[in-house]
């Protein structure tokens, strides 16, 4: 199990920024790691601007100690200690230098807020955040807007969902998540969907019990979630497991409002082995749309 030592939070500089650091500085007290906080410019050098038939102008861009100013205010604004957080500000394309920054640091997590400066509906469509879900070399915490606003010492877990769906990346994530729920002292809620004929009704010309078949599988993926439960050692406040019928991403977030999850940790799986396969899948539909933070994966 990979533990949360160096913990890399890109941040923009705006009011959801406190938010989220308020979550990696959670989890680097919970793991005693190192947290770095980062804010990307496109550049540090004055550039020439031309626009249409206007003469060149000469644009000079923020400095660096300026930006290193304003993320000290963001930090403090998020209730971490002075010296408790490392500041970088660095050039460059946004998502390419988060991912450059989390490889040359060899961090062990990501903490970003899932809102972009074109608004949330946008924020996963060629977004800084999505490309760095594609890239990431390692788990992702996304913190949406509807995250509560807390200072770290009282950012709480009680509650952690994780959906499994018995593949490698799920069974990592179910690790992270038991982990994460020791040292936060929460319990976890185990979720299984089950899609295959969900939504289906029998059809006349059908050469088997549908029904009876459905209630196989729903037997079967109880079955295989407390033999997981099982092989891990308890918790103290328990791991209970959940088997949903339907859409998975429906399933996983009406069970994440119902118990009131304060995190979901979840796998994610790549078409190939560089890019994380997020259009149209379980695991984009639930960062869209948790209103709690959403640990991923790979």
């Amino acid at each position: 199990m990979v533990e949360f030592k160096r913990i890399l939070c890109p941040v923009d500089l705006s009011e959801l920024s406190v938010r989220t650091l308020a979550y990696a500085g959670a989890i680097a007290r919970w793991y005693d790691g190192h947290l770095t906080a980062l804010h990307v410019v496109p550049s540090f050098t004055p550039m020439d601007v031309r626009t249409g038939l206007e003469p060149v102008s000469l644009v000079y861009p923020v400095s660096r100690d300026e930006v290193l100013e304003q993320l000290r205010q963001t930090v403090a604004a998020a209730g971490l200690g002075e010296g408790t957080v490392a500041l970088t500000a660095e050039a460059g394309e946004a998502a390419a230098t988060v991912v450059d920054q989390a490889l040359v640091t060899h961090a062990d997590l990501l903490v970003m807020g899932t809102h972009g400066r074109s608004g949330f509906d946008r924020f996963f469509l060629g977004s800084v955040a999505e490309k760095v879900l594609r890239k990431a070399p390692c788990p992702v915490l996304t913190v949406p807007p509807h995250a509560p606003a807390t200072p770290p010492s009282e950012v709480a877990l009680r509650t952690i969902l994780c959906p499994v769906d018995f593949s490698p990346a799920a069974l990592e994530a179910f690790g992270f998540a038991l982990d994460l729920a020791r040292r936060a002292d929460a319990s976890v809620v185990l979720v299984h969907a089950i899609e295959f004929l969900a939504e289906e009704e029998p059809l006349e010309a059908a050469h088997f019990n549908v029904p009876e078949f459905r209630s196989y599988l729903l037997e079967d993926a109880r079955q295989r979630l407390e033999s997981l439960v099982s092989a891990e050692p308890r918790l103290n406040r328990g791991v209970r497991t959940v088997v949903v019928v339907g859409r998975a991403h429906h399933g996983i977030l009406h069970i994440a409002a119902d118990e009131g999850a304060d995190l979901i940790v979840m796998g994610a799986q790549g078409r190939s082995g560089a890019a994380l396969a997020l259009f149209g899948s379980t695991t984009q539909q639930v960062v869209r749309g948790a209103s709690c933070p959403v640990l991923t994966v790979r």
